[in-house]
């Protein structure tokens, strides 16, 4: 059903507005990190898992949640998810524990996992055909947004209220757009269909896509080793004062922003040889800053660097798996690209714990060379997809399943 061109807008807003909701929350612990080990009194490195536990459970959430739900009724679906976020949040907001605040950002990572999975599905349902490219666009600009504006103003809200104070406000952004789908989206959207389980395991046990999902895994991943401890990196060995973290933040947040439309551009012909260039340039710089974070015009120059290459590899990598699993497992593409947002949490997940380990044994500095060598990890998983997407163009070719 599609809806007038001045309601879809609007519901498409505020798809736009769960989405930036979604984003803020996923990143928000990045900047406040040091409230929550001082409020909590607990290492950064135990904080840090507010970070790894909800990037496993949208790792779980988005193939297994999306599959189990797939013929519930879309509208039914979203307010469901917008309910179960905004109780995660609140219950984030009101935590005077590490046990509580970990069980909250796990039920919000299971609605982040289920909305990023069918909220493009629903933007594509509200305006014609010939529109739904720039609907799925406006709809994952709140996602972008949020990386910008919303974790440094989270992160500057926590800093002079408490870092409470910033969940709570994700709630009452959760609110108001759940309210919004309820008075604005339409009930009789198309149901999903759910992927054949034998096509399902086609698609998990594939080769090719096996290697894609590694990839993705590992380049998006290494970032946050570093990222993810980033703020008190900033503090205690760049020698920032704590409220100039929320600015820093911001400024990594634009150059995410540049970045993004950057590797949109240069993975739309060939992705798998346009990702092999940005892992490296990625696995360059997180090295270098490992010699520049203690000196701060350096570092800044550093991090924006950092920004810049961090998410230019999402729509390479999201691309090139729907790609992959046209021509392997067509009926599970839907599925592919929810298995695709698990590996990027999985990266997360990942880097994240890394992270927290290498800061406590060997000092928060060396998460830089670490989450290098995870991302040269990609470099040389993608020169393998590379080299075999070669081999998929030369008609002459060995054509056998790598």
């Amino acid at each position: 059903m599609h809806l007038q061109p001045k309601q879809a807008n609007l519901a498409l807003l505020m798809l736009a507005l769960s989405a930036f909701a979604i984003g803020t929350t996923e990143f928000i612990s990045v900047g406040l990190l040091p409230l929550i080990s001082d409020d909590l009194h607990i290492s950064v490195a135990t904080s840090g898992l507010t970070v790894t536990l909800y990037a496993l459970g949208v790792t779980i959430g988005a193939p297994v949640l999306t599959s189990l739900t797939a013929r519930i009724p879309r509208k039914r679906l979203l307010i469901a998810i917008m309910l179960t976020f905004i109780i995660g949040n609140g219950l984030a907001a009101s935590a005077t524990s590490i046990g509580v605040l970990l069980a909250a950002r796990v039920i919000s990572a299971f609605a982040h996992g289920v909305f990023m999975s069918i909220g493009s599905t629903i933007a594509a349902d509200l305006v014609p055909e010939s529109k739904r490219a720039s609907a799925i666009a406006l709809m994952f600009s709140g996602l972008t947004i949020a990386t910008v504006t919303g974790v440094p103003i989270g992160t500057f809200l926590g800093q002079q209220l408490g870092w409470r104070y910033a969940f709570a406000a994700i709630v009452v952004i959760g609110i108001v757009s759940m309210l919004a789908h309820l008075a604005l989206i339409p009930s009789n959207l198309p149901r999903g269909q759910a992927a054949k389980l034998g096509e399902q395991f086609k698609l998990v046990a594939h080769g090719r896509l096996l290697l894609a999902f590694a990839t993705t895994a590992l380049g998006y991943g290494g970032t946050f080793v570093v990222f993810t401890y980033l703020s008190p990196l900033l503090t205690s060995v760049s020698g920032f004062k704590e409220g100039t973290t929320a600015v820093i933040l911001l400024l990594y947040g634009i150059a995410i922003a540049i970045g993004n439309v950057i590797g949109g551009k240069a993975a739309n012909r060939k992705p798998a040889h346009a990702l092999l260039y940005m892992f490296a340039l990625q696995a360059v710089v997180l090295l270098v800053f490992t010699f520049t974070a203690p000196y701060q015009d350096a570092a800044l120059v550093t991090v924006f660097l950092l920004g810049l290459l961090a998410f230019m590899n999402v729509p390479g990598l999201q691309v090139y798996v729907v790609i992959l699993a046209e021509r392997f497992a067509p009926q599970a593409k839907d599925f592919a690209s929810a298995v695709n947002i698990a590996a990027f949490n999985a990266g997360i997940a990942i880097g994240a714990y890394t992270g927290g380990i290498v800061a406590e044994q060997l000092g928060l500095v060396h998460t830089a060379w670490v989450g290098a060598i995870m991302v040269f990890g990609a470099v040389l998983l993608t020169a393998w997809m590379r080299r075999l997407e070669e081999r998929d163009t030369n008609p002459k070719s060995d054509r056998s399943v790598a």
